[in-house]
């Protein structure tokens, strides 16, 4: 899988290697549904994703991942669509979870990837399923629980 990455933020404000955090997610999601698809990713701050939130899903506060499908006329179609990545969510959530920022970045990713791949989890039967794939491609990482 090709991710397109966007910083929408200073570099230096990321301090871990989210490179092979992204490499490593396309390899796995890859790997878990054979084929090669395309999506962009875009790391931002509170701010801008306070914006889109506002804007996108009329929610007046900062989120920690959004995720836009592209619609497809067909599953041949390459490009999956958009995922936005708050950095300041990543930092605040792994505190708050009790775990590295590196694994904090990487669910939020697989989350949105599986998003635009159209899982979802408003009912709770979707939910399962979308939590339970998550884990399984995590697992595979050194992301891991």
């Amino acid at each position: 899988m090709k991710i397109n990455t966007y910083l929408h933020i200073d570099k230096k404000s990321i301090n871990f290697d989210y490179k092979t955090i992204i490499k490593t997610l396309a390899k796995a999601i890859e790997d878990r549904f054979k084929d090669k698809k395309e999506c962009s990713l875009v790391i931002t701050n509170n701010e801008e994703i306070h914006y889109l939130n506002k804007i996108y899903r009329n929610i007046d506060r900062p989120t920690d991942v959004l995720s836009f499908e592209e619609e497809r006329e067909n599953e041949d179609d390459k490009y999956l669509g958009d995922i936005i990545i708050s950095i300041d969510k990543v930092y605040e959530q792994a505190l708050e979870y009790g775990h590295s920022n590196e694994r904090e970045f990487a669910f939020l990713l697989c989350h949105g990837l599986l998003h635009i791949r159209g899982y979802d989890h408003m009912e709770k039967e979707d939910e399962e399923i979308m939590f339970k794939l998550q884990d399984e491609i995590l697992d595979q990482t050194i992301y891991k629980r």
